[in-house]
């Protein structure tokens, strides 16, 4: 399986790019990891019409890391597509770019920087990726 994110602009806060590089290394011990930081206007685009597309969306579905954990496996599993998780800008996601989902998830009903919204997803990622491969990580 093969595992992307795609996400308006740059991460500008260096502390949350150091956090990101991090989560973004140990993730790609288990599978390959891609990120495209792409102009907002330019995110549908970027997605592939194989993708199996996650959007991040506050109206989304919650799920608990438990169940991102049992999604990811099930996806790694029976669905050679690409797994790819979008995250907005400050203005979130197009209709476009909802509309194209297959999966609309809310990471939490809080608000978040975008900054912040990448180490969180990333964080996550990796732990479900831990408990696939049966490791301790901290609950």
């Amino acid at each position: 399986m093969k595992l992307r994110i795609v996400w308006a602009g740059k991460t500008r806060n260096p502390h949350m790019a150091k956090l990101c590089a991090g989560y973004m290394a140990r993730i790609q011990h288990f599978l390959p990891l891609e990120i495209a930081e792409v102009d907002r206007r330019k995110m549908a685009a970027a997605l592939e019409p194989s993708d199996r597309v996650v959007a991040l969306d506050p109206n989304g579905k919650s799920w608990t890391s438990g169940e991102l954990a049992a999604f990811v496996q099930q996806h790694m599993t029976s669905d050679s597509r690409r797994l790819t998780f979008v995250i907005g800008d400050y203005a979130g996601l197009s209709e476009d770019v909802k509309r194209r989902a297959d999966v609309q998830w809310s990471l939490s009903p809080l608000t978040f920087t975008h900054d912040l919204t990448r180490v969180l997803l990333l964080e996550q990622l990796y732990r479900a990726l831990a408990v696939i491969h049966h490791l301790p990580y901290a609950k």
